[in-house]
Formats: structure tokens, sequence, C-alpha cells
């Protein structure tokens, strides 16, 4: 008989992609997913040591959802969902937690198994951690080949090759600096004038209009299709990434980077300076360099340059859980 999984999806979409990824490994046969979709409110900023094991933070609705019989498994997707999955273990001691990324040291030993990148190392430590490369993530030859179906034809008449600009940006309390999206469009110029062809740029949230405006000026000129914060269209990212000939990221994001590296395709990373990216974002981006799966943007070698591996570590925490 099927065990039964909760898992808690809130609303940042790098977490839900890892949570779909690790999702989409498990054996069938073996999982049955139940998605419990989680809505904050105000006083989902605490920190979790005064949330505790707790459902505060987050909506009556939210509430409703977590409720008896309770599962055999909670997958918890990030520090804020850790309390959510805490409460449920207080209730259900049977239940067994699976968190990931590091939910901060209080309450950490609830949980049966803690994933957490090796550029967080510098966290506290417990035996239940297991360390991987980047992120897990859905970006297989299946959501590939399902992507590109639903949306070549979209693309077809912009001039080859085509490169996927995909835009990040502020980080916390650190927002995208304009001399940094400066830097960046400058980089992609470069790049195009090497290897020709058009874009297809998106951008997030978190980039900022500001860093977006400038961004998108220094654009101008080049053959492209773009889908920017507050578009009303269907998101292409699926189609940006399937359809795309190489593909650009901004390195504040563990979750995109590692997608991209999904396609097999290259990979060019941007890292701005100390002003936005934090010593475990470069550290993350050199982790990628250092298994050759991206290199640096403005590199001398990036028009040529061809990936040698790719970072998915989704099986490897199926085949983890599957072991609790």
């Amino acid at each position: 008989m099927a065990k039964i999984l909760w898992t808690l999806m809130d609303d940042r979409r790098g977490s839900v992609s890892q949570a779909l990824g690790v999702i989409g490994a498990l054996d069938e046969s073996k999982f049955s997913v139940v998605e419990k979709n989680i809505v904050y409110n105000r006083w989902a900023a605490l920190p979790n040591f005064i949330r505790g094991a707790s459902l505060l933070g987050i909506t009556e609705e939210s509430k409703a959802e977590i409720s008896a019989p309770y599962p055999d498994y909670v997958l918890s997707i990030s520090r804020r969902t850790a309390p959510i999955a805490r409460y449920i273990k207080k209730q259900s001691p049977q239940t067994k937690l699976i968190q990931l990324m590091h939910p901060g040291n209080s309450g950490l030993n609830d949980f049966s198994l803690v994933v957490v990148p090796e550029h967080d190392k510098n966290k506290k430590y417990t035996a239940n951690i297991h360390y991987i490369v980047g992120c897990p993530h859905r970006v297989t030859k299946e959501y590939l080949d399902k992507a590109r179906t639903e949306w070549q034809n979209e693309f077809a008449s912009l001039p080859r090759p085509l490169t996927a600009v995909i835009v990040g940006g502020a980080i916390k309390k650190r927002p995208f600096p304009p001399q940094d999206a400066l830097k960046f469009a400058e980089a992609i110029c470069r790049l195009k004038k090497q290897i020709g062809g058009s874009i297809l740029i998106t951008t997030s949230r978190r980039t900022g209009e500001e860093a977006q405006n400038i961004i998108m000026n220094e654009l101008q000129g080049i053959p492209q299709y773009a889908y920017l914060w507050g578009d009303t269209r269907k998101n292409p990212y699926s189609g940006f990434l399937a359809c795309a000939d190489n593909i650009v990221v901004t390195g504040d994001s563990v979750s995109m980077c590692c997608e991209a590296t999904g396609t097999g395709k290259p990979l060019y990373l941007f890292i701005g300076s100390n002003n936005w990216m934090t010593p475990k974002h470069f550290r993350f981006v050199q982790s990628m360099l250092d298994k050759k799966c991206a290199v640096l943007l403005d590199d001398d070698t990036a028009a040529t340059f061809q990936p040698q591996s790719k970072l998915n570590s989704a099986s490897e925490i199926a085949e983890l859980i599957e072991k609790l």
C-alpha cells in the first residue's frame, strides 16, 4: 500500500520547483503525494525559534488544510514551512519529516532527513543532514520534450541561435544594483555579437523595475521574445529552457541555475559585485564551474563552451526518502 506524503507548497517558485523535482523522482507505486497549498500572513516573517512547532504565520484557510488524518511523510520545502512540518510531527509523532534547505537550528532534530546544499555547510550540522551540490529540480527529458512541443512554434520566426536569458534579482535585503544590471546586459551584448541570433528573456519579481529597465534598454536591437515580470500571458519559462540553444542565468538563483543544467546546453552564469551576491552564492557558482556544467558569462571561452555534466539531485533525494 502506498505511503501518504504531504508536500507543503508555498509561494516561492524556486522552492516549489525543487519539491516538484523530488516528487517526480519518487516511485509512484510507493508514495501517494498530496499537495498542501500554504499561504502566509504577516507573522510568517517571525524567526522559526518563535514560531516553533506551530501553525503561526499561515492563514486560516491554510490551517484548515493541516488536520487529521496526518500522513506518513511530510516534505517541507523552505524555512517558512518548517514550523508547519514540526506542528504535524507534534500531532503525529510517527510521521517522518523531510526538509529541503536548512530550516534553522530550532527543532532541527525533529526532521528525519534534512537536505542541504554544500554551499550552506557553514550552518549547524546534525546527523540527519545530507549535503548535495545545487538543488533538485524537475527539468528532465520528458519535461523538455513536452515544453518543446508546446512552445517551438512561438519562437520559430526568431533567428537562431536562441539564447535564453533568465534574470533573477534581489537577495534578501540586497537589491539588484544598477551597475551590476548594466554589466550583465553589456556581457550579453558581447556574447550575441560573437554568436548572433536572438534572445528569449524573462525577469522575476526580484529583478526590480530599475534593473529591468537598464537591461532591456541595453538589449534593444537584438531580436527577442520578452516575458517580463507582471506579464499576464502564459509563462514561457519551460519553453525557453526547451527551445534555447544556450542559456544565460544570473548566479543569485540556485534553482534557476540548476534547472538550466538539466537541459545539457551551454550555460553562462553572471556573478555580480559583493554589494549584491553573498559569499554562499559565490561558493555555489564556483561549484558549478568546478563541475564544468557552466562557464562565466564574461569568460573569454564562453562562446565555445560545452558542458561536461548536469546537476540534479532529485533521484538521490528520492532514494533517501524511500530508505527512511
